[in-house]
């Protein structure tokens, strides 16, 4: 059995306690369902998740909350299709009875999710299995979490994650979070503060307030610091936020000199950001702890926006030395550039993919942005979008979906956030209370 415990702490609030998981008794684990995702159209795969078996009182409207969150993660990746509780033709009330697989083939579900939960005071305990319906076989084996009921959320995304995983291959993306700055206000006035959320929109925490213009925050690798440029000086510079704790610090506090756009090295202990000093910006690094900076470009011409590859070695960045602003990419350490970005048009906010194959990026052509992607070599340019104000990419945690800030024109025109799968289908928005934009997404939790 691998146990793992979790503690999710937004702002100063406890949201999720620690969550274990264990191995059900296994069943056959062979032969399972898979989506082989492509570039191609994808027809989404037929599934049912009955709501959950209540094993106490109390878990009744738990349990059906917590497949409805399952049901909306899958969904909500374009690839799977819920088969609606009114198609049902068998109904789970026992989670350990044994399947009626003619009757889940009946209404074309080729996959099939079951759970049971049960309360013991704030102890809340989810059981869960998934099931290849036509292949008649479990997939993988059944798991258990544990935790408290405030952390009932994250449970369902844990959930989601390893059915979503099980069928595609790949990891998932559920149980993380978006940091990103909250906007009110005329669009003449715009105030702005730090916010974190849930990856769907929900538990909305503010990190700051809004006395002072906050830009671009990025999590840190590990996900437990953010960060961000303020203006709370009067120019921008770079300050770095504990998300437990709430608690701020500033890294660059150089009078007279603008520093902004960080980035966390995956080592979690380098910063790489843009300082401009004497009407030059280049690209510089920063231990964060000691302070310590090394400058990694020289240039006469603009350099900013620079994201590291995964494996730490490479920095892609944005420049305009070619005379207008395009993408180059460098090793760690500096040195010659080469530049990776050809088409027509203006690049720029370019981010690295957390899979190493892929760089996402801004694209102004002909009055219209759009995000895009291409391989880190510059091959294979492909717009994902195209809209009035499309800007700011950012991968989710397994690279397949990408997160970005769209503004509406005219003068009630607003940010907002949505999200693109990575072949450029299933555009949506994603719900916020207030205007939203420069979102960053976590890693996936602990």
């Amino acid at each position: 059995m691998r146990t793992y415990l979790a503690t999710l702490v937004m702002g100063a609030t406890l949201l999720g306690a620690a969550v274990m998981t264990s191995a059900l008794p296994a069943q056959a684990q062979d032969g399972p369902l898979r989506i082989e995702i492509t570039d191609g159209v994808i027809e989404p795969l037929p599934y049912a998740v009955p709501g959950f078996v209540p094993e106490t009182p109390a878990a009744a409207e738990l349990a059906r909350d917590i497949s409805r969150v399952i049901a909306a993660d899958l969904s909500g990746t374009g690839l799977f299709r819920e088969v609606p509780a009114s198609a049902h033709i068998s109904k789970v009330t026992d989670f350990d009875a044994a399947v009626s697989y003619a009757d889940w083939k009946a209404v074309n579900a080729q996959a099939l999710i079951t759970g049971a939960l049960s309360v013991n005071g704030n102890r809340l305990t989810v059981r869960f299995r998934g099931y290849d319906v036509f292949a008649e076989k479990e997939l993988g084996t059944g798991l258990q979490f544990s935790g408290t009921t405030e952390g009932w959320r994250r449970m369902a995304h844990k959930v989601a994650d390893v059915i979503y995983s099980r069928i595609t291959g790949e990891s998932g993306y559920f149980d993380s979070r978006v940091v990103f700055v909250s906007e009110s206000g005329p669009k003449n006035d715009r105030r702005k503060r730090l916010a974190i959320m849930d990856y769907d929109g929900a538990n909305v925490q503010y990190l700051t307030n809004s006395a002072s213009i906050v830009l671009a925050p990025r999590f840190s690798p590990t996900g437990d610091r953010v960060l961000y440029t303020s203006y709370e000086s009067g120019f921008p510079q770079i300050h770095v936020l504990d998300v437990g704790s709430v608690q701020r610090r500033v890294l660059s506090a150089d009078n007279g000199i603008m520093s902004f756009a960080p980035r966390f090295a995956p080592d979690g202990r380098t910063v790489v950001y843009s300082q401009s000093q004497g009407g030059n910006t280049d690209i510089f690094t920063m231990n964060i702890d000691t302070g310590a900076r090394t400058r990694l470009t020289s240039a006469p011409s603009i350099e900013t926006a620079p994201s590291f590859s995964p494996d730490g070695s490479q920095i892609v960045f944005e420049s305009d030395r070619s005379g207008a602003p395009q993408l180059y990419v460098m090793a760690a350490t500096g040195g010659e550039a080469r530049r990776i970005s050809f088409g027509a048009g203006r690049y720029g906010t370019p981010v690295w993919s957390p899979r190493g194959d892929m760089i996402a990026f801004t694209k102004q052509n002909k009055g219209r942005f759009h995000i895009g992607v291409m391989r880190t070599d510059g091959s294979e340019e492909r717009l994902l979008t195209a809209s009035f104000l499309d800007e700011g990419p950012t991968w989710s945690p397994n690279g397949r979906v990408i997160m970005f800030t769209r503004e509406t024109q005219g003068a009630s025109g607003r940010a907002l956030l949505y999200s693109v799968d990575v072949s450029g289908r299933n555009l949506k928005p994603v719900r916020t209370p207030d205007g939203a934009s420069d979102p960053a997404w976590s890693p996936l939790q602990n």
